[in-house]
């Protein structure tokens, strides 16, 4: 399969504007073309994965948490998330993560952890229907025998991506005007006289995490010295409340707190967890379960009233005070609530037809701290 068509699939399955606006997620490396035929899944690309994907002759590697977070100033060997990069490249190996849009999504790492403890109504901490807008239009006036070199340009850093589809653009004609001073550079016509071009107006929408990366690459590729630009913000579409961050559970049958302790054990395949019950739990059962893989402590507060609260890790005064609330809090350290996803998102990959690709689950990927 190309990568395009991959990362198709990937949007259906965590479609990017689920993301959270601070988070970088979708294609990181990679030429959209280029075929893939094996792919590593992982939650961290480290230095000893990436060896690991280059031993396997990997193509494309699926990286949980994005390895590329904070901007990247130099590209070289000599600091390990750019030499990660720079090595990926040198290999021909793609990156893709999807992160917090696997989170927020309907059958994704939240949704998973709710399996462990049984039936229940489940739905977000934080609907994805309530936050801001994640999506922008992007709108820009070009010469018309440069649309299609422009339109590619905007795709491939992220615009013009509705569902399974890419380079989605509409286009309208109308003739631009300008004219340029002493000090300007026109691409077309002379200085100092008034010029009336033929142009295509071209709009284009893309999710808030691509905005940067967009208008770097129209002020690359378009012809004009000063291109013309609108930065529109969408509304949020109406999105069902099954999607969001975080999920509240509500057991049809409740369970003893022992119980809830066992079957996360059981479903994270952990020996340890760290415990912080409050006395009521000790002798009433449980039946409403915040739950949010990774680093969950922030929705704390959004997941109102419930009697136990599970995630990776908090911080000590936030564990305190929901102790202090009424809600225990079990934390199981901040992969071991994602790792175990991996074959359910595996398995997902391939019922959604990346069916001719090899996928394998890294085994070189591993938390980098443990309970002792």
């Amino acid at each position: 399969m190309k990568i395009n068509e991959l990362t198709a699939i990937f949007n259906q399955i965590a479609p990017l504007h689920l993301a959270e606006s601070w988070d970088n997620v979708g294609l990181l490396v990679g030429q959209s073309t280029a075929k893939v035929s094996k792919a590593l899944i992982c939650i961290d690309l480290t230095e000893s994965v990436l060896d690991e994907a280059i031993s396997r002759n990997s193509d494309m590697i699926l990286a949980y948490h994005p390895p590329i977070f904070s901007p990247l100033k130099t590209i070289t060997d000599g600091d390990t998330k750019a030499r990660i990069v720079l090595r990926a490249i040198e290999n021909k190996i793609a990156i893709y993560s999807p992160h917090t849009a696997i989170d927020a999504a309907e059958g994704g790492v939240n949704d998973w952890l709710c399996e462990a403890f049984g039936k229940g109504s489940r739905k977000p901490i934080d609907s994805a229907n309530t936050s801001e807008s994640k999506q922008y239009k992007i709108i820009t006036f070009v010469p018309q025998d440069d649309q299609d070199k422009l339109r590619i340009a905007l795709s491939k850093a992220g615009a013009g991506q509705i569902g399974n589809y890419e380079q989605c653009s509409f286009t309208t004609q109308g003739i631009g005007t300008f004219q340029g001073n002493q000090a300007s550079n026109p691409t077309l016509g002379d200085v100092g006289r008034l010029e009336h071009a033929p142009e295509a107006r071209l709009e284009m929408v893309l999710p808030a995490q691509r905005l940067t990366q967009v208008i770097d690459a129209l002020r690359q590729t378009h012809p004009y010295e000063e291109p013309a630009f609108d930065v529109i913000p969408l509304a949020s579409p109406p999105v069902a409340s099954t999607v969001g961050m975080g999920r509240i559970l509500t057991l049809d049958k409740p369970l003893s707190f022992n119980a809830c302790v066992s079957r996360l054990k059981k479903h994270l395949g952990v020996k340890i967890l760290n415990i912080a019950k409050t006395t009521a739990n000790e002798c009433s059962l449980i039946r409403k379960i915040g739950l949010c893989a990774g680093a969950g402590g922030s929705l704390l507060e959004q997941a109102g009233d419930i009697d136990l609260f599970i995630t990776g890790e908090m911080r000590h005064h936030d564990v305190l005070a929901a102790v202090d609330g009424g809600i225990s809090v079990l934390l199981a350290g901040h992969t071991q609530t994602e790792r175990p996803f991996l074959p359910r998102l595996r398995d997902m990959l391939i019922e959604q037809g990346a069916r001719t690709i090899s996928w394998q689950i890294s085994e070189a990927d591993a938390p980098p701290s443990v309970y002792g």
